[in-house]
């Protein structure tokens, strides 16, 4: 991949399965997350979410799963779903449920958990999953378009696969207002442009005080982006010649 560090070698094996996964840890406050990849949450439906989530392939708990859960939560990763076992002690009434489903994503290897709530009744049944970016697309995947929804950004490849938008730890992405996410987003838009869509890493070595395109920052920080968008290579350069 792409994707650099100022400090660390890291080593991505897709042929392989498997890849370097750094994470950050406090002992003596009992943390632990990633330090690398963003942390993403993910609770509204849309197709691009349904098409992502019809993906995942459900799995054991590992450690990696318990990092995206609070300390206190960890063994409810273990707790079979209402659905599944009506007396697991994730159920709520005998019909309602408040449990976790742990999930891999096969194109990534990345770790996904699934915040199951369900009322005794039925009537209200959420999924909110959490998952981490990825820090590149694969090697052999060449960028073909970024989507934008409210609340989440993506990249579909040449050959059709989705992927959350790469994503540093600490750099989120963001549009329509003035702040730090429209920013991060739009220097991630020049990388684009400036690389013909060849380079879709994270943020890596991008200084965080340089400034973006100003055309693109405009267009990023403007309501007109809120809004959902699917943008070529083509579509990103006529943003910045606006």
């Amino acid at each position: 991949m792409s994707y650099e560090h100022r400090d660390l070698n890291l080593i991505y094996e897709p042929d392989k399965s498997w890849a370097h996964f750094v994470l950050y840890t406090e002992p003596n406050l009992g943390v632990t997350s990633a330090a690398l990849n963003g942390t993403v949450s993910i609770e509204s439906e849309t197709p691009h979410v349904r098409e992502w989530v019809d993906r995942l392939q459900p799995c054991e708990p590992n450690p990696l799963h318990t990092t995206l859960v609070p300390n206190r939560k960890i063994l409810d990763l273990f707790q079979p779903c209402v659905h599944d076992d009506k007396d697991s002690p994730s159920a709520v009434g005998g019909s309602g449920c408040v449990c976790y489903q742990t999930f891999s994503d096969p194109e990534f290897g990345l770790p996904v958990v699934a915040d199951h709530y369900r009322t005794r009744s039925g009537n209200t049944e959420t999924w909110k999953y959490h998952t981490y970016a990825p820090l590149d697309l694969r090697t052999d995947d060449t960028f073909a378009s970024l989507i934008l929804e409210p609340g989440r950004f993506w990249i579909r490849t040449a050959a059709g696969l989705l992927s959350l938008l790469p994503e540093e730890d600490g750099r989120g992405y963001g549009v329509g207002y003035g702040g730090g996410g429209p920013h991060e987003l739009a220097r991630y838009i020049d990388q684009l442009i400036d690389s013909d869509g060849r380079t879709t890493s994270a943020a890596g070595l991008r200084p965080r005080d340089s400034r973006p395109d100003p055309q693109v920052l405009a267009w990023v920080s403007s309501k007109e982006a809120t809004g959902h968008h699917e943008l070529s290579l083509d579509d990103l350069k006529k943003i910045r010649r606006s």
